[in-house]
């Protein structure tokens, strides 16, 4: 059901955002959707992190963005490198922004636009390493 919420091209949009953010940071970026959220979001959004094998990354500087559509819930999961690193408030000021565009049901640009900052603070923090930097997690967003 909530793959049927994005379009081609909604979805192409996100993997695009995904792959600018991660052109100049070793940092991932993975997307999550799912209709409805089985239990607190965040413990939830912990869960899907670790499924998806995020906290194996070389740097600990996987971010992940949680959507439960239906339920109207959402995460931003940052790992434990990119956690000891951003500002104060750094996820819920995204949080905030995306919220913005989710209010008006425009998921995608919300999407974009939290993907877009997370990636910002990534390639301060963690810029791209020309002698070896591989994409260690997929760009395409799963769905559940």
């Amino acid at each position: 059901m909530a793959e049927k919420l994005f379009s081609t091209a909604d979805r192409a949009i996100i993997t695009e955002a995904i792959r600018n953010a991660e052109k100049e940071t070793s940092g991932e970026i993975q997307v999550h959707i799912e209709s409805h959220c089985k239990g607190e979001v965040l413990d939830r959004a912990a869960q899907v992190f670790e499924k998806l094998k995020m906290h194996k990354t070389k740097y600990r500087n996987a971010v992940l963005f949680y959507l439960a559509a239906e339920d109207h819930k959402f995460a931003i999961l940052g790992d434990a490198g990119i956690n000891q690193v951003v500002p104060e408030n750094f996820w819920e000021n995204i949080k905030e922004e995306m919220l913005v565009h989710f209010k008006s049901r425009d998921f995608t640009e919300g999407l974009r636009k939290g993907i877009e900052m997370s990636g910002q603070q990534l390639q301060q923090h963690f810029p791209y390493d020309q002698k070896g930097d591989i994409n260690e997690l997929p760009n395409d967003i799963s769905f559940q």
